[in-house]
């Protein structure tokens, strides 16, 4: 396969780079910039409990950003990860579509502090996150099927917002400008107590377009508690947002608005050490009109609900050997203009053995049963996985998995209808095999990561029509097969500067519909590369870059070069932010533009300096 000199070639890169840090590696050379000592990484998406990053058997990306200065929104985080495709139709996280490896945006699952946040009418609606970027600690990414542990739609992946008790007591206040009439306010309030601690965040992101009815205002709130009792640590989440905007050409050739709002609502507590509950809830409203200027032509309006509770357990059998086991249980409710009422309801169970020998050998294996009722009828779906590692020599870890995940029909797949698609009750679940085999590298400030994934997928549900004035017809076809590689090198170097080179490539192949043409399978990245570099600069500067260059299936490649910059002084902040700065014309969905050249310039008082 072609993609595959790449991911070669970047090896031979981080080998390079290897090479010159150990040449300076401080431990060897009296004369290098000595580098704080890094916090080690522990990730807790993928995995059945907290391990250290490099103990990981499955693939997991951390997007944890030292200075939040330095990015807008979330968005800019996911951007980083080149095997995440951020499929935009608005800046600002206005709407956008997020798939892992391929997979549509509705097989890709979102977790808030790992509690489900898709939508079940719309996998349009899986990135309303109600937070802010000040209230997020990082972004964790599972790449590969994750229904194990998370259940349906993490067939391609899992991406894992988190959020963490504040480590100091601090306040911010700031505002932004920029052209396109972009007017940012944000607001955050922290304390730190031993016992308990509280965060309050909040966002209003305004703009009045780049072209005519792209129009949007974002209002987002988050609200944290966490407090210690005799069980253990309490955590109860609350957050909100508000998301009216110009669609125009975002579900076709119309000067479309929509209005989306969001709650979100968990409470998470420890009974000891070895259990844990959670319960979450989340609600959305959707308010559609098809004509701005003409509401009475066609609008709809949908409300959906989702209510979530889960019991895990860890039992320690032997040394170096543990047991997971858990419950969850969900019901999800629609009440809709145009699909009218629905509720479905889930329970699961699961359990996995985890074995880790002799500090160099590591296998898991477990399974889920999920069972499902609609309609008076009760179906299940079985999820096995299979997972293992084994160190090769000190820093060099070789792993691999292989799984089954699967997707319920959405709700809009189920029964919507308008003049151009039609929904089909009759659908099947997806399901899908992944298998993957990695190789990760650590030497000093120097990590470099391969992995191969082939995944199989059946019964996948697309809307598909023969010609271009057919109706899109939503329908499952047999057989969707994606192949990829996934690469990147990562390299410390003195005076805190970062570097990292990152790269995935893909190749799918489907079964033969007959001529038929596809509404959403085929608009994966073949080809998706990230340069990005972040570090202080002189002057007491901290900066960042980032360079993204995708190609599409069957469209020409595109890059997207943004930066910004910061500086401390005194209790304020300044910062200057370009976005695609060489003023690239392109588009991540089909028909829909995204902005030009964007810069946005702010301040921001911070209590107590930092």
């Amino acid at each position: 396969m072609r993609f595959c000199f790449l991911p070669i070639t970047l090896l031979v890169l981080g080998l390079s780079l290897a090479q010159a840090q150990l040449q300076s590696d401080p431990a060897t050379d009296p004369n290098a910039v000595q580098l704080p000592v890094d916090k080690q990484t522990v990730v807790v998406t993928g995995t059945w409990e907290p391990v250290p990053l490099d103990e990981a058997d499955r693939a997991v990306t951390v997007i944890n950003p030292e200075r939040t200065e330095l990015f807008r929104t979330w968005a800019d985080l996911l951007q980083l990860d080149p095997s995440l495709d951020l499929r935009q139709r608005g800046t600002s996280t206005v709407q956008g579509d997020l798939s892992i490896r391929g997979s549509g945006f509705g097989q890709t699952l979102v977790l808030v502090n790992g509690l489900r946040f898709n939508d079940v009418q719309t996998g349009h609606h899986n990135l309303n996150l109600p937070l802010p970027l000040e209230s997020l600690d990082r972004v964790e990414v599972l790449r590969g099927s994750g229904s194990t542990l998370y259940g349906s739609d993490a067939v391609g992946g899992a991406v894992n917002f988190i959020t963490t008790p504040p480590s100091a007591t601090e306040f911010r206040l700031g505002a932004n400008v920029g052209n396109f009439g972009v007017n940012t306010q944000t607001a955050s309030v922290a304390y730190a107590g031993e016992k308990f601690s509280q965060r309050l965040s909040g966002v209003r992101d305004f703009s009045s377009g780049f072209i005519s009815n792209r129009d949007y205002r974002v209002l987002s709130g988050a609200s944290e508690t966490n407090v210690k009792t005799a069980l253990g640590w309490t955590n109860l989440l609350v957050a909100a947002s508000d998301r009216p905007f110009g669609a125009q050409n975002f579900y076709g050739n119309y000067n479309s608005w929509e209005r989306t709002k969001t709650w979100f609502a968990s409470v998470r507590q420890d009974l000891g050490e070895r259990m844990e509950t959670a319960v979450g809830y989340r609600r959305n409203t959707d308010h559609f009109i098809l004509r701005r200027d003409r509401p009475s032509v066609y609008q709809n309006r949908h409300e959906t609900e989702a209510w979530q509770a889960a019991v895990r357990r860890r039992d320690e059998l032997k040394q170096n050997i543990a047991l997971f086991s858990g419950v969850e249980g969900y019901r999800e409710t629609i009440d809709s203009s145009n699909l009218g009422r629905h509720a479905r309801n889930r329970g699961a169970a699961y359990v996995n053995f985890d074995v880790r020998a002799l500090q160099r050998f590591s296998f898991a294996v477990g399974a889920r049963e999920e069972v499902y009722g609609t309609g008076g009828s009760t179906r299940g779906q079985f999820s096995p996985t299979f997972a293992g590692g084994v160190w090769l020599a000190p820093g060099l870890k070789l792993r691999a998995n292989a799984s089954r995940a699967f997707r319920l029909p959405s709700y809009t797949d189920l029964y919507y209808a308008d003049p151009a698609n039609r929904g089909n009750p009759n659908l099947r679940p997806e399901s899908a095999w992944s298998y993957e085999g990695g190789l990760q590298w650590q030497r000093g400030r120097v990590q470099a990561d391969v992995a191969f994934f082939h995944r199989r997928e059946h019964d996948v549900i697309d809307y598909v029509r023969y010609s271009p004035t057919d109706v899109w017809q939503a329908t499952n076809f047999q057989r969707l097969n994606f192949t990829g590689v996934e690469t990147s090198v990562g390299v410390q170097l003195p005076n805190r500067h970062r570097v990292q080179v990152a790269y995935a490539g893909l190749r799918g192949a489907q079964d033969s519909l007959g001529g038929t043409l596809s509404k959403y399978v085929f608009n994966y990245p073949t080809h998706n590369a990230v340069v990005s570099w972040d570090g202080l600069l002189p002057g007491n500067m901290f900066a960042r870059t980032r360079l993204g260059v995708t190609q599409r299936y069957a469209r020409d490649a595109y890059a997207v070069w943004d930066t910004a910059v910061s500086r401390q002084f005194g209790y304020v902040r300044a910062r200057l932010s370009f976005a695609n700065i060489t003023d690239t014309a392109y588009e991540e969905i089909p028909l829909v533009a995204m902005p030009g050249r964007t810069v946005v310039a702010g301040l921001e008082f911070v209590w107590p300096k930092r």
